[in-house]
């Protein structure tokens, strides 16, 4: 097993959720590598946790990633933040994304799928948050 993909996938990541044209319709350009210090007014996308387990086998290494897109907004009911983590979804795992997928400087993506999806309240139900669950599995 090795991590040496991890760097290449967060930035492959970042560069795709910053270049869709669904995304950046929707949020801008509030899409972070790290959630934004203090409070932040609107809707934005961020770069979450990430879980790396040895998926080599016998035709060499490679890992699996689990990792976290979180959307946040202050808009009223989680009707915004659904649209959002929709267009999140479809980007990285969407037709669009199939037919161009994540180009990585180091390791080479096999494949990448939604696992699940956590709607809820933050900051005393000022803020609503979905907290969206990839998986990447990467050869290096």
């Amino acid at each position: 097993m090795s991590y040496a993909a991890g760097a290449a996938l967060q930035a492959a990541v970042y560069a795709r959720l910053r270049d869709d044209p669904a995304v950046t319709a929707l949020v801008g350009e509030a899409v972070f590598d790290a959630a934004p210090p203090g409070p932040v007014a609107g809707t934005y996308v961020s770069l979450g946790p990430e879980d790396v387990r040895d998926a080599s086998d016998a035709t060499g290494a490679g890992a699996e990633h689990d990792f976290t897109v979180s959307v946040v907004t202050d808009a009223a009911g989680f009707q915004t933040a659904k649209a959002v983590a929709a267009a999140v979804s479809e980007a990285l795992t969407g037709a669009s994304a199939r037919g161009a997928g994540l180009t990585l400087s180091r390791g080479h993506l096999v494949g990448l799928w939604f696992l699940r999806a956590r709607a809820r309240r933050v900051e005393t139900g000022a803020l609503r948050r979905i907290d969206l669950t990839f998986r990447a599995r990467i050869e290096t």
